[in-house]
């Protein structure tokens, strides 16, 4: 991680949680109705706070699947297993922060209207503490999420959230032995966040500027399995969720998690759980 690039977030992270003012409207995204095709859905809670533009968003909330507009000052929270889908219609610069459970994954994405792609691309993670009141922080807005009257509270619950995520970046628990580490626990969250599109070693590889060959070495070091490996089980173990959380088709699931084919899907999921996904809704519907 570049020294630059650690401060200017830190810095950003400064001005946003500074004193004075409440924090703007806050939007929460979360999952009464069924996730759009290619939403964004994850097993951990993610806030993005807008810099400044507009950034739209297809949410689900409790009146329906809904189209929300959060503007410079303001933010979308949402919860672990909840959606939000990005139309990026408008010109923004949005920072997006991933609270995974080892890692804290931060991005800053800026777009233009009208432009294919993105530009100014940051992105760094640090390590998680485990008992910090981060952890805290999050549980309430998580129960938050659910309440219909959020209004004050929502924005001090934020504020509080950027004051302790800018002490997590501002004191990272680094040493020597563990930058590789934490290069792996960045790559796994990436992968969580994109699971549903195509992930090859070599794109993987350059996204985070290393080659494929030290990405294939980071997983031998410090995982449990194999890169294609660890895509598939993350693809697995979101399609449990959706089986049983959903009533989609197969075919749409497997589309969903990123295979390109139901009965490739259908021999992996039954080779790695032991079930075909259909016996797997049945039994989870049943207990």
């Amino acid at each position: 991680m570049k020294a630059s690039t650690l401060t200017s977030f830190s810095n950003l992270l400064a001005l946003l949680e500074s004193p004075g003012e409440p924090f703007g409207r806050v939007i929460f995204a979360n999952d009464w109705q069924e996730p759009e095709p290619f939403s964004y859905q994850v097993n951990f809670p993610r806030l993005e706070v807008v810099v400044s533009g507009q950034y739209t968003n297809i949410i689900s909330t409790p009146e329906g699947v809904k189209t929300h507009t959060v503007v410079g000052g303001e933010a979308l929270y949402i919860a672990p297993n909840c959606w939000n889908k990005p139309d990026w219609q408008h010109s923004c610069s949005v920072l997006s922060l991933l609270y995974g459970r080892r890692q804290l994954g931060f991005s800053l994405v800026n777009k233009r209207a009208s432009v294919s792609g993105f530009y100014g691309v940051q992105k760094f993670s640090v390590p998680m503490r485990s008992g910090f009141a981060v952890d805290n922080i999050l549980e309430a807005l998580n129960a938050l999420s659910k309440e219909p009257n959020k209004r004050l509270t929502d924005g001090y619950l934020i504020k509080a959230l950027l004051s302790y995520t800018h002490q997590l970046v501002d004191k990272p628990i680094f040493n020597a032995h563990s930058r590789g580490e934490d290069l792996y626990q960045g790559i796994c969250i990436y992968i969580q966040e994109h699971y549903q599109q195509t992930l090859s070693r070599a794109d993987i590889a350059a996204h985070f500027h290393i080659s494929p060959s030290h990405l294939s070495r980071l997983f031998k070091q410090y995982g449990h399995m194999t890169l294609a490996d660890y895509i598939v089980w993350v693809r697995i173990d979101r399609a449990k969720f959706m089986l049983m959380r959903y009533e989609f088709r197969l075919v749409d699931i497997a589309c969903r998690c990123g295979f390109n084919d139901v009965n490739y899907f259908c021999r992996v999921f039954k080779a790695r759980t032991g079930k075909t996904p259909s016996e797997y809704r049945q039994l989870s519907h049943q207990s």
